[in-house]
């Protein structure tokens, strides 16, 4: 038997009022369940919970416990700034001519925290790659739900790009490639040899072989319904496993980072097929096409557009001065930091 920690739990003279800061802070809110005057405020994230209690002392001396935070989308001394704005104030600064160090800031009652680098600073201070991550999943899903949203309802039959599936087919098959490998990362004992056994099939002669399949019925809804909860069970998965994890696949036996950036690649070119066959726009972010080639494709060239090596190196798209790859696999298996 274990324990786990609950919430975080700070004393101050306003819980309300502090719960505010804090979610502006970390980009949440303050629980429906309390308004201002009450004694208790709840802030909600997905990796921790504050809760604020409103008590009688003052804070008398530095804080034995304290949180450190790290930005997800701007550099370390970027975020100092936004959090100064926000109402902290600068206790003590111990950063470093070359990129490195912290700062230490006191929330508007007076709690220390400190600001680190965010994992793009560290990646290049550190000369390593950035990983894939669960929160790129989720961006990949996300952005391709929005995307194939705003198709006709009467394309999905359409053929997906140079595929043979159509459409429609493409998304199912799209959305099982999420469940599958969210469900390798499922057992205690994950297989080095063969995949979770479950039922594939295809629903047509030359269709994909699918375990996941959508509700005609439900109409596009539905079908970007399904690779909405595939995703989300693959992020949920790839965060909760732990980094020594190791599961069987064909193109070697892989961790969660490394589930976690297949499941992106194939958001984003079957999104590109997908997006072919009902002309639409769709070019992913930069950013996440180079971290999941950095890990499935490591001799992919980096001297062009990273979207586009992405194509090429999925046999979707021409390089200059390279031949057209017309077979290819990634790098499952983990690599050296």
């Amino acid at each position: 038997m274990t324990s786990l920690v609950q919430h975080i739990t700070i004393d101050c003279a306003d819980a309300y009022e502090l719960a505010v800061f804090w979610a502006q802070v970390l980009d949440s809110s303050v629980s429906d369940d309390d308004v201002p005057g009450d004694p208790e405020a709840l802030v909600e994230t997905g990796r921790a919970a504050l809760l604020f209690v409103t008590v009688p002392e003052p804070k008398r001396a530095k804080n034995r416990v304290h949180l450190d935070v790290r930005p997800k989308d701007r550099t370390r001394d970027e975020e100092v700034e936004r959090l100064l704005a926000l109402g902290a104030t600068l206790v003590a600064d111990h950063r470093k001519p070359n990129g490195r160090g912290w700062a230490t800031l006191a929330d508007p009652e007076g709690n220390e925290f400190c600001v680190e680098c965010g994992a793009a600073e560290r990646a290049a201070l550190s000369g390593t790659r950035l990983p894939v991550t669960a929160d790129d999943v989720t961006l990949a899903v996300r952005l391709a739900a929005d995307t194939l949203a705003k198709s006709p309802v009467d394309g999905w039959r359409a053929p997906a790009g140079t595929l043979t599936w159509d459409c429609w087919e493409t998304v199912e098959h799209l959305s099982d490639d999420l469940f599958s490998y969210a469900v390798q990362l499922g057992p205690r004992r994950p297989s080095l040899r063969n995949e979770v056994p479950y039922r594939w099939a295809p629903g047509r002669e030359g269709g994909p072989w699918n375990a996941v399949f959508a509700d005609p019925e439900a109409g596009t809804a539905g079908l970007l319904q399904t690779l909405e909860a595939s995703g989300a069970l693959l992020t949920a998965m790839v965060r909760t496993a732990s980094p020594d994890l190791r599961s069987y696949h064909s193109y070697g036996a892989s961790d969660p980072e490394g589930f976690a950036a297949m499941g992106v690649v194939e958001t984003l070119v079957h999104t590109h097929d997908v997006a072919a066959g009902l002309s639409l726009a769709w070019t992913p972010p930069r950013d996440l096409c180079d971290r999941v080639l950095a890990r499935l494709f490591p001799e992919a060239p980096d001297d062009a557009d990273r979207w586009t090596v992405l194509l090429w190196c999925t046999g979707r798209a021409d390089l200059p001065g390279r031949e057209r790859v017309t077979s290819w696999k990634w790098h499952g298996a983990p690599l050296d930091r």
